[in-house]
């Protein structure tokens, strides 16, 4: 078993050195705990120390993909010898099925996967079977079903390198993985048959299986650069993982076909007995089509709506998701615990009231009920040790953790909570325009946050009328044009972000100097006390911070944050002065960004000395920048894009 290994330049500081033993400690015999680590303490270094100190497989649970990419990002880089993977929803875009009865109107399920996720994906299952040293970052969409940890073990199919093996069936078992075949025009979860050669496109990862026979033995395996085609290596075995997530062998799968025909007979008398005729006919053609479909090619659009089947679970039994396939001895994170635990508590109530009318009206069996993410108490019986971690934990994290906390407020940069003051909310609009001006000409950053997207909106469009460059950001911004937004930002080629909700936008830049909270006397979801915490600690890595909350009254919310972060402030300047520490405002790779668009500028107008070289030059480009898009580097990949558009133009 290859052991975590901590990789960094740094050593804990602060309150690290005592969260970290506290933590760890407390893992030997407690359940549950609770990590209060402020903005910029250092939380995620913690966890990597904790992690590291118990050696155990490790989920972390993060509420939105731009949070979770941010820590599987900072994870790679501590982590950079062991197992450190990303599991979120697959979907670019996601409408569910659904029928409306009120106006009979049945919609369809559309959806558009990301194939570097599903990579990712299925990554991640064949690291937790393969080995012990495995962190995942995950998205809350972990505790739908995902297949059965046995049966994807069962269909791994071993070839090795003089193994005798007749070509037909290596294909007959490739097709049974649920790879398809594709002599054209290959991808992911292909292969390709040329003579005596097949490749397979692993799903689950970069390089290319390349199988040579001669006749019936297996004479050479090579991997194969999946952009290059050229061989990086060759090897004497391999462990050819299935293509999806949903496999199974062929006996489970005929005695699931004939348990879904049971309960389509029971579905369609139980509709005639009631002279629901069209409800029956409904039922009968959907089912008996995508019986045929997987009878055919082993698989139907909705096929995990007869999952139970699949499984073999009685009705009502969770489904087995990503948390099964680790072993019971794991430990759990659960990222901005606040957001992430309400949103896990939702999530089946919500998916149950959408199927309750699809199954009511003949669109699915009722077997498609036990397709559906974890209830919360499954959820929370499948937990061994978990660690809540947030600015602002809840009464219900404080509750699990026997009402003790384990604090992480000082920073051992020795940046203090931004300087915070309360003013009315009369002529809010236009003392924010004077404040914005002030920061502008020190050439620093604003995030201001407003009720309602209309109000965010009209204020940006003010803002551009008085000169102010603005931009308005939302959570519906593609991930790669958010991270192109704030990279922008933070290059100053505009001065302030208006939105709504910026808690869940990853919004941690150290340029920006100010964050003012319109109304924040309107009680409510966004302007609650871990709401306003939560929006001041995003100029908390800044020298220059300030938050100015206006509010006309005083109300419980905006008191307790008030004295919250003065509170910090307190602690904060005292271990300064005990340590004798000048705090700067965080460097984040600023000047790189900078230097990297400079050197694009002297690659691009250099002169090549043939076409052919430019041609290789532009290939390379281009691999590069897809390269960075599937590592999740962000900045890398954008500032190769502008590059390769000019070089193609040049």
């Amino acid at each position: 078993m290859n052991k975590f290994q901590l990789t960094s330049t740094y050593t804990p500081k602060g309150d690290q050195p005592k969260a970290i033993k506290q933590l760890t400690n407390g893992l030997k015999t407690k359940k549950f705990q609770t990590l209060l680590g402020v903005t910029g303490s250092g939380k995620t270094f913690t966890m990597a120390n904790v992690i590291q100190n118990i050696q155990k497989p490790t989920l972390i649970i993060s509420h939105n993909k731009t949070l979770a990419a941010q820590l599987y990002s900072e994870f790679k880089e501590f982590f950079p010898n062991n197992a450190v993977e990303y599991f979120v929803s697959y979907y670019d875009y996601y409408q569910p099925e659904s029928y409306i009865a009120s106006t009979d109107t049945y919609i369809a399920k559309d959806a558009a996967i990301n194939d570097k996720i599903e990579l990712m994906r299925l990554s991640t299952i064949k690291s937790l079977i393969d080995r012990k040293d495995v962190i995942v970052i995950a998205s809350v969409s972990c505790i739908y079903g995902s297949g059965q940890k046995k049966d994807y073990e069962a269909m791994i199919f071993p070839v090795k390198k003089n193994q005798i093996l007749p070509r037909n069936q290596i294909i007959k078992q490739l097709v049974d993985m649920q790879y398809e075949a594709n002599n054209i025009a290959p991808k992911k979860g292909n292969f390709r048959v040329s003579g005596d050669t097949i490749d397979v496109f692993l799903s689950y990862e970069k390089s290319i299986l390349r199988i040579e026979t001669f006749g019936d033995e297996i004479e050479e395996l090579s991997l194969l650069d999946s952009m290059t085609n050229e061989i990086i290596d060759t090897v004497d075995h391999c462990n050819i993982f299935p293509a999806k997530h949903f496999v199974m062998p062929e006996e489970k799968q005929n005695m699931a076909l004939d348990k879904i025909e049971e309960e389509l007979q029971d579905r369609i008398n139980f509709f005639m007995d009631k002279n629901m005729l069209v409800e029956a006919k409904r039922i009968k053609q959907r089912t008996e089509y995508d019986l045929e479909m997987i009878r055919e090619i082993g698989h139907c659009n909705g096929i995990e709506n007869y999952s139970r089947h699949f499984d073999g679970r009685k009705e009502g039994q969770p489904p087995s998701t990503l948390i099964d396939m680790f072993d019971k001895d794991y430990l759990l994170i659960i990222d901005e615990s606040h957001v992430t635990l309400p949103q896990l508590r939702a999530m089946y109530h919500g998916d149950h009231a959408r199927k309750m009318s699809l199954i009511e009206n003949g669109f699915r069996l009722e077997s498609a009920y036990d397709n559906r993410p974890l209830k919360y108490d499954e959820f929370y019986r499948k937990i061994n040790n978990a660690i809540f971690v947030s600015a602002t934990p809840s009464a219900y994290e404080v509750e699990q953790s026997n009402n003790v906390i384990v604090e992480q407020v000082v920073r051992p940069t020795g940046l203090l909570d931004p300087k915070i003051e309360i003013r009315p909310c009369k002529n809010q609009v236009k003392d924010v325009i004077v404040q914005i001006k002030k920061e502008i000409k020190h050439k620093r950053r604003v995030l201001v946050t407003t009720i309602t997207k209309k109000q965010a909106e009209e204020l940006s469009s003010y803002m551009d009328e008085q000169k102010i460059k603005t931009r308005w950001l939302h959570s519906e911004v593609k991930t790669l044009d958010r991270a192109n937004i704030i990279r922008d930002f933070r290059l100053g080629k505009f001065d302030v972000i208006c939105g709504v909700n910026l808690l869940r936008e990853g919004l941690d830049i150290p340029e920006v100097s100010l964050v003012a909270i319109l109304d924040a006397d309107k009680e409510g979801f966004l302007r609650n006390t871990t709401s306003l915490v939560q929006t001041v600690g995003r100029a908390s890595r800044n020298i220059h911070s300030r938050a100015i909350l206006y509010a006309d009254k005083q109300t419980k919310s905006v008191k307790e944050t008030y004295d919250q972060i003065i509170k910090r402030r307190k602690v904060q300047e005292a271990y300064n002065k005990k340590h004798g520490i000048t705090p700067k405002t965080i460097e984040k790779n600023i000047a790189g960004l900078m230097v990297a668009e400079e050197e694009t500028e002297k690659i691009i107008l250099r002169k090549f000395r043939t076409r052919e070289e430019k041609e290789k030059y532009i290939v390379d480009l281009e691999y590069r920048m897809k390269e960075s898009a599937e590592n999740l580097d962000f900045d890398t990949a954008i500032r190769l894009r502008d590059e390769l558009e000019l070089m193609k133009s040049s």
